[in-house]
């Protein structure tokens, strides 16, 4: 072999000894496709949050209100032959909601498994108990549209019930909500991969939401604490899905992780 030849080759091959690299040191390119993977599992969560949000928002405060009528059966039933369409998107949007709820419920747990694996169990639990609400929901509402349309018995009677019923399971499903949001809450401040603040607000937000559920059904006079009880998290939320979609995770987490967080490990898509 040439003098060239061993100097090439000696070129392209790690030296031993001092040199060589500490194999429990991550390599930079192990680092960034990390990194990579837990902006795009983070991001994703976001995105199945906001799209969460934006089916609730639609179907709560948009398509609710212009069909049900608390304390008129009659008006309730004419607003669903009228509006016949609008009642079926509403269903539509129920279903929107249990699919991006699940959704996020798993993507959440794959960002926060790492973390804490029993906190991030727990935001997927009480996220999959949303949906079962959700669905139970959606069936009500899609049965009292089939009921104004073909009537069965006292219609109006009846579709007011469905959607009374409805309206109830999601009161109930607050206690769920703020459940979900508690543990989230707890990885955040664990993680330090978002802010602290905010970590606290959602913790905040989850106990709230949790005491509003009580509230409503405890002392229906005080329906004003109910709903301000629950203001926190929906700061919480909205601040969550923004950071997640925008930010992802804060670029220096996994240097400054604790002893207990293992990043994850990128799997190849």
């Amino acid at each position: 072999m040439s003098s060239e030849e061993k100097q090439l080759r000696g070129s392209t091959h790690p030296k031993s000894g001092g040199d060589h690299a500490n194999p429990s040191t991550p390599r930079p390119d192990r680092e960034g496709a990390t990194m990579h993977a837990l902006t795009r599992t983070a991001r994703l969560a976001g995105l199945f949050y906001l799209g969460n949000a934006i089916t609730g928002v639609l179907g709560f405060l948009i398509v609710r209100p212009q069909i049900f009528a608390a304390d008129d059966p009659n008006a309730t039933l004419a607003n669903l032959v009228a509006h016949e369409s609008l009642a079926r998107a509403g269903v539509a949007l129920e279903l929107g909601m249990v699919v991006t709820q699940t959704l996020a419920a798993v993507w959440f747990y794959r960002l926060f498994r790492t973390v804490d694996r029993s906190a991030a169990s727990g935001i997927a639990a009480f996220g999959l108990v949303n949906t079962i609400v959700g669905l139970v929901s959606a069936a009500l509402l899609a049965t009292a549209v089939e009921v104004s349309v073909d009537p069965v018995g006292d219609a109006a009677a009846n579709v007011q019930v469905l959607y009374l019923v409805s309206d109830s399971l999601w009161g109930v499903g607050a206690l769920f909500f703020g459940l979900w949001l508690i543990p989230m809450g707890w990885c955040v401040l664990r993680s330090g991969w978002m802010p602290r603040v905010l970590g606290w607000i959602l913790v905040g937000g989850g106990v709230g939401y949790v005491l509003s559920a009580f509230i409503r059904y405890l002392a229906p006079d005080a329906q004003i604490v109910a709903e301000a009880l629950a203001y926190p998290a929906s700061v919480g939320e909205f601040w969550m899905i923004g950071y997640l979609l925008i930010r992802g995770v804060r670029r220096q987490a996994l240097d400054e992780a604790p002893p207990t967080v293992h990043p994850p490990t990128p799997v190849a898509s």
